[in-house]
């Protein structure tokens, strides 16, 4: 990638150093200079300790399972860079947090990713730029652009590198239906979904596969693997369907909360795939686990806007 203008700033928070590092590589420029700690009390404490005065400035920033810390951090850098008189500041965001509070599902319930939303807008940035939000409607929580950009490439890249043969896409619900397809249609592969309820959070339960997977490979495709219990329901449900033993899971994020690592471990999956849109610590890590980077394409993402380029068209 060609380096962009010294006039362009790229600092990144502490949630996710290993990939804001390999994001300024791929620019070709040199992390911004910035101070972060924490006072006794738990504060957050940031300093920008170079000169941004007229410059345009990206902030790195995703969201972990210290979410809440995360947030008011990249709020606070915001602001940080707004009050030193930065041109214009993006937030780069992998993993968006509170992204499934995205509707009021029960009477008295908050829209939580409208409240992220707005939070954003006011601390300063005016662009936010993310991986496979949860859901389309986030964007227009916003009153600036967002750019929401997707894994897809790399996962179709990586399922044609492996030449798998007679495949089905299946995706975990209908909600996830639209971009299975677009997965399915790019390596030649037919679809099929998981029909499931959902007691309650966390809790679901897959009753019936819509569409033909018997002696297929499987590919299960989801945006996050939090608990993985939507997931470890459905290679039940597939395999008593008659599918392929072997069984792939590709998600964007892989948050592994809770059971999760035990519970995709004995489901025995061929691969799970998923990005580093958050840090895969080594406590995370199993056999099976193979993570692609999405740092260039985020990396490309930046340049394009700052060089008034078409996002878009990456995604062709």
């Amino acid at each position: 990638m060609n380096p962009v203008n010294d006039e362009l700033k790229v600092f990144f928070g502490t949630s996710h150093p290993e990939l804001g590092e390999k994001i300024v590589k791929d620019l070709g420029v040199k992390a911004g200079e910035i101070q972060l700690s924490r006072f006794a009390g738990g504060e957050i404490y940031a300093r920008i300790k170079e000169n941004i005065r007229g410059q345009d400035c990206v902030i790195i920033q995703t969201c972990t399972n210290k979410v809440n810390e995360d947030l008011m951090e990249l709020f606070i850098i915001i602001d940080a860079l707004k009050r030193a008189s930065a041109r214009s500041i993006n937030a780069v965001i992998p993993h968006f947090g509170y992204a499934r509070q995205d509707r009021k599902a029960a009477s008295r319930e908050p829209v939580s990713a409208r409240l992220v939303a707005n939070l954003l807008e006011t601390a300063g940035a005016e662009r936010v730029v993310s991986m496979d939000l949860h859901s389309d409607q986030i964007q227009g929580f916003f009153n600036i652009p967002v750019d929401t950009l997707t894994a897809l490439p790399l996962f179709v890249n990586y399922v044609k590198a492996k030449k798998l043969e007679n495949v089905v896409v299946v995706a975990p619900d209908t909600g996830r239906a639209k971009v299975a397809k677009k997965l399915a249609d790019r390596i030649g592969a037919q679809l099929a979904i998981l029909h499931k309820v959902r007691a309650e959070h966390h809790q679901s339960e897959v009753t019936h596969v819509v569409g033909e997977v018997k002696g297929k490979t499987v590919i299960i495709t989801d945006d996050m693997i939090d608990t993985a219990g939507t997931i470890t329901n459905g290679v039940s449900a597939l395999r008593k369907e008659g599918c392929n033993p072997d069984i792939y899971v590709m998600a964007t994020h892989g948050i592994f909360a809770g059971p999760a690592i035990e519970r995709l471990t004995q489901a025995k999956f061929a691969e799970v795939v998923v990005t580093d849109t958050l840090p895969i610590t080594k406590e995370k890590q199993f056999k099976g686990l193979k993570v692609l980077s999405v740092a260039e394409i985020l990396a490309e993402a930046i340049k394009r806007n700052y060089k008034h380029q078409s996002i878009s068209s990456l995604f062709d």
